[in-house]
């Protein structure tokens, strides 16, 4: 698998317990919601990467017919 595709997805952020302005809560959201898009790009690459390589496997060894 490509390097790029087996990098873990980072942790999101945790808010403060004792935060109450809402423009940090507001900033940890904004930040976890581009991560998590971010990693879901990564895993969607991954799985499309694994089909591709999976259907050429396939074909060659004659499985999947």
């Amino acid at each position: 698998a490509p390097e790029s595709l087996l990098i873990t997805c980072k942790d999101l952020k945790q808010l403060k317990t004792d935060e109450e302005q809402l423009s940090e809560v507001l900033k940890v959201v904004v930040t976890n919601y581009s991560q998590y898009h971010e990693c879901r790009a990564k895993v969607d690459l991954w799985i499309e990467w694994y089909k591709s390589q999976k259907e050429i496997h396939d074909s060659v060894t004659g499985k999947g017919n």
